[in-house]
């Protein structure tokens, strides 16, 4: 059975019932149908939830069609309720734009997946309209500011930064002229559309604490220049409130249950290449309230959303991980050492132990932060036990626990040696997470040492638009925020064709966004974009519905 056909055989449970398993009694929920909720931020205790135990799922440097954090993250949590602990698993909600796209959904696969899969991807509760509209109103107040001959503040159209998003991914959209047709229909400029999961306001919406937090986040959005060089932020043309307004229940996290009816909460969506990529910190401190071990996973490998993670999302918001499960594969290793896409599920020890330096680099940055490794297998159908074995040896070989993880075949049960060594690292834990830099530093300083540490460039070079950029950055006083590089998910440098463990590369800095709200800076690597575009035969292409409303060939 393919995915949509196993989640289809799943026996859902009300979603009171997940609530009280919990610890949330059913009153005290906002029901949308019989099996999704919304959990009021008043839910959560902050010092309640920093006594239990946070675990990372991240991954090593992916294929085109991921390595399986999600899968991995809602298996490892079944496996630890399995052995009698109380876990949740916390995650992102799934984009349209990679639905429809070339990955498909976001619930996990096989037997480790969160339900109703359906609905979570695709518009679930209706958080990432909300997002959309809230960026969108936005830029209907910046355009119409201009246009204003009784209320405008003299922006200069060309210094806005600030671009329109949709859930989609349509590469047409990229760079688009808005204000054709006349005096009537607005100032022309250029402009363009971004995704909606790289919109600012989702960044926002997943670092604030709370309501209050958010609309301090909102206001401190940067917009541009007036004609006379002052800074014009999203706080000066009084928009936050009405984009607050149309955040109010998007704010609150998404209460849903795995295949084998435990809780998972779902919240948030920001990709990891060019944002954040890990889910909300109110979701997290939600699900730390009521769990004693809370699972929550980083987008792409770990030197993209999980060193952001660390970085940005911990430091904020003053949480410490006790362990990093590290996703790994075969047939991403088989990949990074020089194996063709068309040729990962045939045996290939020879390429599999070139790929390795992929993952012993990975290793090498967990243990950077101070955080103890553990490798996960994550298993498919078409890897041999020689190429397992060999896997586990290295990791034997570097002192890292590793297990075998059947997750997508089995479910929990195909977790449980992962899940003991999850336990057996949590209760031997005595340090916490070191940051890789600290915020007080200086930009230059900050980008080179995710680079040279982390991706292990030998160097950062800085186009003549990116210098102007940090100058700008310098003189509003905004040099002091934390770093959150945009940058190929295919590779550690940001060229997507230097596979495996790439050495004494440069990194270039093309530019370097301002997202003060969300309250990081985004230095632009490589050719990374913020709207992606469809292949060439989209997922959406094998998906339809019939009369009954069943949809099938969504996976």
């Amino acid at each position: 059975m393919n995915d949509l056909q196993i989640a289809k055989k799943a026996t859902l449970k009300h979603i009171g019932a997940i609530s009280e398993k919990l610890g949330i009694k059913s009153e005290e929920i906002e029901m949308y149908g019989k099996y999704k909720a919304k959990l009021p931020l008043s839910l959560i205790d902050k010092e309640k939830g920093s006594q239990n135990n946070l675990i990372l799922v991240s991954a090593i440097s992916p294929t085109p069609a991921g390595e399986g954090k999600t899968t991995m993250s809602i298996g490892l949590t079944e496996g630890l309720n399995r052995l009698g602990h109380k876990a949740t698993v916390v995650l992102r909600e799934p984009s349209l734009g990679p639905v429809f796209g070339i990955k498909g959904g976001a619930t996990g696969g096989g037997f480790s997946q969160v339900l109703p899969m359906e609905d979570i991807n695709l518009h679930f509760t209706g958080d990432f309209a909300a997002i959309e509209k809230a960026n969108n109103l936005l830029a209907a107040i910046i355009d119409n500011n201009i246009q204003s001959k009784t209320n405008s503040i003299g922006l200069d159209p060309r210094t806005i930064s600030w671009k329109r998003v949709i859930d989609m991914n349509d590469r047409a959209l990229r760079r688009v002229i808005v204000g054709l047709g006349g005096t009537t229909s607005g100032v022309p400029r250029e402009t363009g559309f971004d995704i909606t999961a790289a919109s600012e306001i989702m960044a926002i919406l997943c670092l604030a604490e709370d309501l209050e937090d958010l609309k301090k986040r909102l206001g401190s959005i940067f917009i541009g220049y007036t004609y006379d060089k002052k800074p014009i932020f999203c706080r000066d043309l009084k928009a936050p409130g009405a984009m607050a307004a149309l955040l109010k229940e998007a704010i609150k996290p998404n209460l849903v249950q795995t295949i084998e009816g435990n809780p998972a909460i779902i919240h948030g969506g920001p990709f990891a290449n060019i944002a954040q990529g890990t889910n909300s910190v109110i979701a997290t401190r939600m699900g730390m309230t009521f769990s004693d071990y809370t699972i929550t996973e980083a987008g792409f490998g770990f030197d993209l959303g999980a060193e952001k993670f660390f970085d940005i999302k911990c430091q904020s918001a003053g949480l410490s991980p006790k362990a990093v499960v590290l996703t790994t594969t075969i047939r991403a290793l088989k990949y990074h050492g020089g194996a063709s896409l068309k040729d990962l599920k045939s045996p290939n020890i020879q390429a599999l132990r070139k790929g390795v330096p992929n993952l012993e680099k990975h290793l090498e940055n967990i243990k950077l932060f101070n955080v103890e490794p553990i490798v996960a297998i994550n298993k498919f159908v078409s890897d041999s036990q020689e190429e397992i074995d060999f896997i586990i040896k290295i990791a034997n070989n570097l002192g890292v626990k590793v297990a075998l993880a059947e997750v997508w075949e089995k479910g929990g049960a195909g977790a449980l040696g992962l899940a003991r060594h999850v336990v057996e690292v949590v209760q031997n834990c005595s340090s916490a997470f070191t940051p890789m830099y600290q915020w007080e530093s200086d930009v230059r300083s900050k980008i080179e040492t995710i680079a040279t540490k982390i991706y292990g460039a030998k160097h950062v070079d800085y186009t003549a638009k990116a210098k102007r950029d940090l100058r700008a950055i310098s003189e509003l006083g905004l040099d002091k925020l934390p770093i959150c590089i945009a940058k190929t998910q295919k590779s550690l440098s940001d060229n997507p064709k230097l596979l495996g463990r790439p050495k004494d590369f440069i990194i270039t800095v093309r530019e370097i966004e301002i997202a003060a709200g969300a309250g990081f800076l985004i230095p632009i690597t490589g050719d990374i974009m913020r709207m992606p575009g469809l292949p060439a035969h989209p997922a959406s292409e094998n998906m339809d519905i019939d009369n009954d409303g069943n949809i099938t060939g969504l996976i």
